[in-house]
C-alpha cells in the first residue's frame, strides 16, 4: 500500500448516513449504530447518547468497534470521551497507540459479535462505496479474522494495476541502469522483466504472458512479488488491488464476486467464494538486477516507462521511507524476532500436496550458492547467482559439486548442468530437471501469513 496518512478525517455524514437508510426504522436500533453515530451526525447530543448506550451496555464485542471508530473520528471531545471508556472496560492504557490496541485484541480468541461485519461495511463505504461489498452479509463466508482486516489508506484500485502493460525490448529500456531491482519471469518462452521502481507504485499487473493469463501481484509492505495463472478450473478471475490488508499483506479482489483474496495463499479468505476449493498456482519470479537479467535474456522484455499514469519512477524513490528502516507501517501478530522484519527471505512450498513449508534466508543463501534440501521427501537444489538471485530445481538423487554462480554447475559425476529459467538440464545426456516454483518475501510477512513455517538461516 502506498504510505498513508492514518488518521485521516472523512465527512462521513452522506455517505454513512446513506447507507445507514437501508437499515429498516422500525426495527431496534443495534449496538453497532450507536458507533456509527459518531459518523453520521454532527449533534453533541446524539454523541452523548451512543457514549452512554455504549458505556451502559458494554460487551466485550464493543472492543474492536471502539477501536476502528476512534482510528477514524475527527472529533477530539468524542474520540476523549470514546477513549476513556475503552481504557476503563478494558483496563489498558494505549492512548491513540493502534499498534498496541491491535496486539491486545490479537493476543486473545476474536471477540467480535457477527453485526461487526456490517459495522465495518458501513463504516468504511463512507471511503469507498464499493467496499461495503465486501463485509456486508460475509459473516458466514469468512475464514480469517476480521479484525485483522485493516484498511490500507487507499480506494478499490487506488494503487491503479497496470492492465495489459506496454512492453518493450531490451535495448530501448534506457531508463534502466545495470543495478535496478526488477522481478523475471519467463512462461512458455515469453521472457520479461518488471522493473520494482515502476511496480512499487502499481502493486500488480495483469496480462496474456506465454499464453497464459497471469496477474503478477506486488506487496511492497512485505516485499512479496508472486506470479499466478488466473484461471482456474475453467473461470478466469479479474483481479485487482482491494484496499485493505491482512497481517500487513495485501488484500486482492475479484470483480465478478468482490471476495477478498490473501495475496500469498492465492485463494479466497472472505466472501462467496470460500470453500470451493479455490487456489490458484504460481509460478518462479527471479527477483534479480537489470544488468543480470538482461545478460542471460538477451531477447527479454520490460516494462515500458509509458505506463498511462504520472509517477516518479526513479530508483528507490516509493516507500524510501519504508525501506530504509525495519519499521513496520502495519503491525502483525506474532512477531518472530528470528530475523529482522524486513530481511528476505526464500519461500519454498507445494501447496498443492503438502502443507510443509519453508523459509530460507537469501542472506544464508548468499553465503552457499548451492544449496540441497527436501521437501515433501522430494530432493531440491537452490542455486544462488552473483546477483543474489535464486532459482530452484528439483533435482532427485542428484548432487551438485560446483557453480560458476551463473548459468552452469556440475554434478558430482562431472556432468554439466544448464539452468534454464523452467528446467535444469544436462547438457550432454539432455536429461531435464524440473523448476521448483517460488518466490522471495521479508520474513515477518511470511512469518505472519505462515506461522509454522521452518526457517532456515
Amino acid at each position: 500500500m502506498i504510505k498513508c496518512i492514518p488518521f485521516l478525517v472523512f465527512i462521513f455524514n452522506i455517505g454513512v448516513a446513506n447507507a445507514q437508510n437501508e437499515v429498516d426504522n422500525n426495527i431496534k436500533k443495534q449496538d453497532y449504530e450507536y458507533f456509527l453515530d459518531f459518523f453520521t451526525s454532527q449533534n453533541n447530543r446524539v454523541h452523548k447518547e451512543a457514549l452512554k448506550h455504549i458505556e451502559n451496555h458494554w460487551t466485550e464485542s464493543f472492543e474492536v468497534m471502539a477501536i476502528e471508530s476512534l482510528y477514524f473520528l475527527g472529533s477530539p471531545s468524542t474520540s476523549l470521551k470514546l477513549l476513556s471508556i475503552l481504557q476503563k472496560k478494558t483496563k489498558k492504557n494505549y492512548p491513540r497507540d493502534f499498534n498496541k490496541w491491535y496486539a491486545y485484541l490479537w493476543s486473545k480468541k476474536p471477540s467480535y459479535a457477527p453485526s461487526y461485519y456490517t459495522f465495518k461495511a458501513f463504516l468504511h463505504k463512507a471511503i469507498d462505496s464499493r467496499f461495503d461489498a465486501y463485509f456486508l452479509d460475509r459473516e458466514d463466508q469468512s475464514t480469517i479474522r476480521l479484525d485483522e482486516v485493516r484498511w490500507g489508506g487507499v480506494t478499490q484500485d487506488g494503487i491503479p494495476p497496470l492492465r495489459n502493460p506496454k512492453m518493450i525490448q531490451a535495448k530501448e529500456a534506457g531508463y534502466l541502469n545495470t543495478n535496478d531491482i526488477v522481478f523475471g519471469i519467463s512462461v512458455n518462452g515469453d521472457t520479461r522483466a518488471y522493473p520494482k521502481r515502476i511496480l512499487a507504485w502499481h502493486e500488480m499487473f495483469t496480462d496474456q504472458v506465454g499464453n497464459i493469463s497471469v496477474a503478477g501481484v506486488y506487496c511492497t509492505l512485505c516485499g512479496t512479488m508472486i506470479l499466478y495463472k488466473t484461471e482456474k478450473n475453467g473461470v478466469r478471475y479479474q483481479l485487482g488491488t482491494s484496499g485493505f490488508l491482512y497481517r500487513s499483506n495485501k488484500l486482492m479482489y475479484d470483480k465478478k464476486t468482490q471476495s477478498l483474496w490473501n495475496t500469498l495463499w492465492g485463494k479466497p479468505v472472505i466472501g462467496p467464494l470460500i470453500g470451493k476449493g479455490i487456489e490458484l498456482e504460481y509460478l518462479s519470479v527471479v527477483t534479480t538486477t537489470w544488468g543480470a537479467w538482461k545478460k542471460r535474456h538477451p531477447e527479454t522484455t520490460v516494462l515500458s516507462l509509458k505506463t498511462g499514469h504520472h509517477r516518479d519512477y526513479g530508483e528507490g524513490i516509493a516507500y524510501q521511507d519504508y525501506f530504509a528502516t525495519d519499521e513496520l507501517m502495519f503491525s502483525v501478530p506474532g512477531k518472530d524476532n528470528r530475523l529482522k522484519n524486513k530481511q528476505e527471505i526464500l519461500a519454498i512450498r507445494l501447496p498443492d500436496e503438502t502443507k510443509e513449508n519453508i523459509a530460507i534466508s537469501s542472506k544464508f543463501l548468499r553465503k552457499n550458492r548451492l544449496y540441497r534440501g527436501t521437501i515433501d521427501h522430494k530432493n531440491f537444489t537452490v542455486f544462488t547467482d552473483q546477483s543474489g538471485a535464486h532459482r530452484v530445481y528439483f533435482t532427485e538423487g542428484i548432487e551438485f559439486a560446483s557453480y560458476d554462480k551463473k548459468s552452469l554447475a556440475i554434478d558430482t559425476s562431472g556432468n554439466t548442468w544448464k539452468l534454464h529459467e523452467d528446467q535444469l538440464e544436462n547438457t550432454t545426456t539432455k536429461e531435464i530437471l524440473k523448476r521448483l516454483p517460488t518466490h522471495n518475501a521479508f520474513w515477518f510477512g511470511y512469518r505472519a501469513a505462515f506461522p509454522e513455517v521452518k526457517l532456515i538461516k
